[in-house]
């Protein structure tokens, strides 16, 4: 996995956040929970990612990689 894997997992993980959190709001119970266990996962595939980008990646390469990684999910946006 890279960092832009990692990057688009967290990005995906907060949206499902957001989307859990209006959910309560609205009463939505049940969809507020498909919601947690998907950023959860989302989560967790971005921790695997990172964990694995920090074993194998210089602070300089990281530095390249995380500017990469932004400029990619802006031109995905």
């Amino acid at each position: 996995m890279s960092l832009d894997e990692a990057a688009r997992q967290l990005k995906m993980a907060a949206h499902d956040a957001q989307v859990a959190f209006d959910c309560i709001g609205l009463g939505e119970l049940d969809r507020a929970m498909e919601n947690a266990v998907t950023l959860r996962a989302a989560a967790d595939a971005a921790l695997l990612a990172l964990g694995q980008a920090n074993e194998t990646m210089s602070p300089e390469q990281a530095e390249v990689a995380g500017e990469n990684a932004m400029v990619q999910l802006q031109e995905d946006s």
